[in-house]
């Protein structure tokens, strides 16, 4: 049952939570100011998100049958039998309830106008696939996913430790939630046949897999170029461009897909792209930090 859970949990999306904390701790550690309790509190209200969000996914597309036993993804957990959908919705809803308590100590450190920011990130959790209407099934998980995961948490990160916000911390979010956002056209290509059926009308349901092949390679290229522009502009160390080496394996991804790789033969390139991602974090925190 333990590993049941595990799996349901999604270990591999995790990185898309971890590594935007990674880079906002590293960012007010190279300006003076890292704050342990701060940046943990960050660290696990932002897992416990994804956890939620996860568990909720899995619990609302088995209810809509966008998730079938024709599914070419990992097994999901309600709609193989091995969770009941009671359990998975009241284990999302703890998951949701520890992330807002990290809210709690995180709003008494810096401002009330964080717990805003804490509950749009909870609601939008629940709202990802919470119904016909969802972001999900409305084509939107993409923008949720670049902002929540990008700027909204690395300058989330930074701030409830510095108390403040530059602009250069905003911009270097950028680059996880668009590296994040690749790992989503990626799930959107494989499930779009499942999806178009489930009436779940993601981006690559709406304009095309073409569409969804064009919006990896731009927004993961795009992500992992962010430290060039910083530097460009002179907000950033030019050493943090060392995370460009990412480039090489989004190129190698991007010929896949084009190739016309489609199906189960994409879950490998989902792993490889959250490979790029923590690659991606632990160069740019490396060269920011020394650079």
């Amino acid at each position: 049952m333990i590993k049941t859970w595990l799996l349901a949990s999604r270990p591999k999306t995790l990185l898309a939570a971890f590594v935007p904390v990674a880079i906002g701790g590293v960012m007010a550690a190279r300006d003076g100011a890292f704050h342990l309790l701060a940046c943990a509190a960050a660290l696990f209200g932002a897992v416990f998100i994804q956890i939620g969000t996860n568990f909720f996914n899995d619990y609302a597309d088995a209810k809509q049958g966008a998730d079938t036993e024709d599914r070419k993804g990992p097994t999901r957990a309600v709609a193989s039998g091995l969770i009941s959908s009671r359990q998975m919705l009241v284990t999302s809803c703890f998951m949701f309830a520890l992330s807002a308590l990290c809210c709690v100590y995180m709003v008494m450190r810096t401002d009330w106008r964080l717990a805003l920011l804490g509950a749009a990130s909870i609601a939008c959790g629940f709202w990802y696939t919470a119904g016909r209407y969802s972001l999900a099934y409305l084509g939107l998980g993409d923008l949720f996913v670049i902002f929540f995961f990008g700027p909204v948490a690395v300058g989330g990160t930074y701030f409830v430790q510095a108390v403040a916000l530059p602009d250069y911390v905003l911009i270097a979010g950028l680059a996880p939630g668009l590296i994040a956002t690749g790992l989503l056209a990626i799930n959107n290509l494989r499930d779009i046949d499942e999806d178009r059926l489930a009436h779940k009308h993601t981006l690559a349901v709406r304009i095309g897999a073409g569409f969804a092949r064009w919006e990896y390679l731009l927004c993961v290229a795009g992500g992992i170029a962010i430290p060039l522009i910083l530097a460009g502009l002179g907000k950033g160390p030019w050493l943090a461009c060392v995370a460009l080496l990412m480039l090489l394996p989004c190129l190698a991804i991007t010929r896949n897909l084009f190739r016309g790789t489609a199906g189960k033969a994409l879950n490998p390139l989902l792993g490889k792209t959250a490979g790029i991602l923590l690659g991606y974090g632990l160069l740019f925190c490396l060269g920011w930090y020394f650079g």
